[in-house]
């Protein structure tokens, strides 16, 4: 199985690529793609831009999404919206492809230092997501990240923890079963 994974963020200090990077140790067997926006920086999308034809990062961001066979990712959220870097590839990108997910089974997360866990992301995500293609198959936001998260162990509440690892399994379930 070949796994896309990014988090919807440029950070360099990025609270959802460190739980991406977390849950990604439960598929060490898996060829994994962890890619990072930071190389799909383009110019704000446009309409006078798209005349001008559509940058090579837009198309590079849609092959490997096409290249994989299921995506995890975790949504920064930056005004109880996706972050500005995530939101333009994605502007870009559903402009060459409607169907930017291409149909790809998704792990859906967010995290957030408050108690939300960027839940209003998460659920923007969840409605609209599925329009543009994504198969979600599973979803998980983990509130208070800094009380919540130790950078080398991980998630280190046991009851966010069993529910992580539970959703964890069922997306690995739902994935084979689709096979």
């Amino acid at each position: 199985m070949k796994i896309l994974a990014f988090a919807g963020s440029t950070s360099s200090t990025s609270i959802n690529k460190e739980l991406v990077k977390f849950v990604l140790k439960d598929f060490q067997d898996e060829e994994i793609n962890l890619i990072d926006l930071n190389d799909f920086t383009m110019p704000v999308f446009s309409v006078d831009l798209e005349k001008k034809g559509f940058p090579d990062q837009a198309h590079q961001f849609l092959k490997v999404i096409e290249e994989c066979d299921v995506i995890i990712c975790s949504l920064a959220e930056h005004n109880r919206s996706y972050s500005a870097a995530f939101k333009n590839v994605f502007d870009w990108a559903s402009r060459i492809n409607v169907k930017v997910f291409q149909n790809k089974p998704m792990l859906l997360m967010s995290t957030s230092p408050g108690g939300y866990g960027g839940g209003n992301v998460m659920n923007t995500a969840k409605t609209f997501f599925p329009q543009f293609a994504a198969d979600i198959k599973d979803t998980f936001s983990l509130p208070k990240f800094y009380e919540n998260f130790d950078m080398e162990s991980g998630v280190i509440n046991p009851d966010m923890l069993n529910d992580l690892k539970g959703k964890i399994q069922n997306f690995k379930n739902q994935v084979k079963t689709n096979d």
